[in-house]
């Protein structure tokens, strides 16, 4: 099974160079990759002890992000180097300032593997989620260096579960030393296949969230666009697709000038802000972040058109709508919960555990069509003890999971190297 998996990353590998002669994100991380070794072998990473951070793509490096901060707080002596799969994740994040060192992760080959590690040289490894990269892996095992993967799903319909996944498994229970699992259903699976180095630690996209919101700073744009309308209920819509919006200027439409609107759209192209200015909202007056000083103070919609900000945003809301439930699934809740703020999304949110659970907790709801979405938001508006209830769940649930980074941690640092 080694050399069909090796195999299958060599395709995998010949299919990146084809797509980066027509797509820009598979030439971004083409050269990503040629660029890797000549940077690193330079870089202040390799030199005493080094912790190595592996996300695939962005959303797995918020992830990371609570672990390796409190990491780099409690041990200074450590060079930290951070590496990416996906161009969305290393584009975004190259210039983190909490790394000494950022970089593409080359191919999963066993050349590329041992290259990179005996440059990296990393005194202890962590993963974030769901890379399992077994080249990589098996370096780090053959050099006895503690390795970590965290906030990680299991399912039983995962390829390590299937009739050619035993190997998989192997390599699994061999070459972490330690598997931090979100849930119940994780750890009972691995642990019925015989993997015992499993533990339950949680979710730390929880603990990275509520720093972020601990942190929010005040937006005089957007303040200032509420004050136009003191007296409004606010709704924001966060990472927002067209049916989305399409079904927000319903709404907006239902409850007229007695509501404020906020889309922070998910693309934020000129393209698509023109379509949702001009043809979808048709006159309801609106304006653009960017052009606050411009604005018409009856505007009753703000257009969120800047990166970045969507997160800290979520405080300005009385109950926020979350994009993309009409498409692949939807986008992260958990920024507008760590605010107590009741949420609201589309129908795919099933492989999201922390939407099935805010569902069962009523500190937000989930709708097929129009009439489903005006009956639960006209609630929340105008029953402020049914508000005040889900908000209070928001908040409960939150505290409730609270923690993960201390328990990891608390684990991984009995293994450091004592040198």
């Amino acid at each position: 099974m080694r050399y069909i998996y090796s195999f299958g990353i060599k395709c995998y590998a010949i299919g990146v160079r084809l797509a980066s002669l027509f797509n820009p994100k598979a030439r971004q991380m083409l050269t990503g990759w040629k660029r890797t070794f000549g940077r690193l072998a330079v870089a202040p990473v390799g030199k005493g002890k080094t912790a190595w951070f592996h996300a695939s793509s962005l959303g797995e490096f918020e992830q990371a992000r609570p672990v390796l901060e409190e990491f780099r707080k409690r041990h200074p002596e450590y060079r930290i180097c951070v590496t990416f799969f996906s161009p969305s994740g290393f584009e975004v994040r190259k210039n983190y300032p909490n790394a000494d060192f950022v970089c593409y992760l080359p191919m999963d080959t066993r050349s590329n593997a041992i290259r990179f590690v005996n440059l990296l040289r990393p005194s202890v490894a962590f993963f974030a989620k769901y890379d399992f990269w077994f080249n990589y892996l098996e370096q780090l095992r053959s050099r006895n260096v503690p390795t970590y993967i965290f906030s990680s799903i299991f399912r039983p319909n995962q390829y390590f579960f299937k009739w050619y996944g035993k190997w998989f498994l192997q390599q699994l229970g061999n070459c972490f030393t330690h598997i931090f699992v979100q849930n119940e259903e994780s750890l009972e699976l691995l642990q019925s296949h015989g993997l015992e180095h499993v533990s339950i630690a949680g979710d730390t996209r929880f603990d990275r969230v509520h720093t972020i919101a601990l942190e929010a700073q005040q937006n005089d744009k957007v303040e200032q666009f509420l004050s136009w309308h003191p007296d409004n209920a606010v709704l924001l819509a966060g990472s927002s697709w067209e049916p989305d919006e399409t079904h927000l200027l319903h709404y907006l439409q239902h409850r007229g000038e007695h509501l404020s609107l906020i889309i922070a759209p998910h693309v934020i192209s000129d393209h698509h802000l023109d379509w949702i200015e001009k043809d979808l909202l048709k006159g309801i007056p609106c304006v653009r972040y960017t052009r606050m000083n411009e604005a018409d103070t009856q505007a009753r919609v703000l257009l969120i058109n800047n990166m970045g900000m969507l997160s800290s945003l979520y405080r300005y809301a009385d109950v926020a709508y979350i994009g993309g439930g009409f498409g692949v699934g939807i986008h992260n809740i958990l920024e507008a919960v760590t605010f107590g703020k009741p949420v609201v999304f589309g129908p795919n949110y099933h492989k999201f555990k922390e939407a099935v659970d805010i569902i069962a907790q009523q500190g937000g709801s989930s709708f097929d069509t129009y009439p489903q979405l005006e009956t639960y938001l006209d609630n929340l508006f105008d029953n402020t003890e049914a508000y005040s209830k889900a908000s209070e769940r928001c908040i409960t649930y939150m505290n409730n999971h609270l923690g993960a980074t201390e328990q990891i941690l608390a684990v991984t640092e009995k293994d450091l190297p004592k040198y």
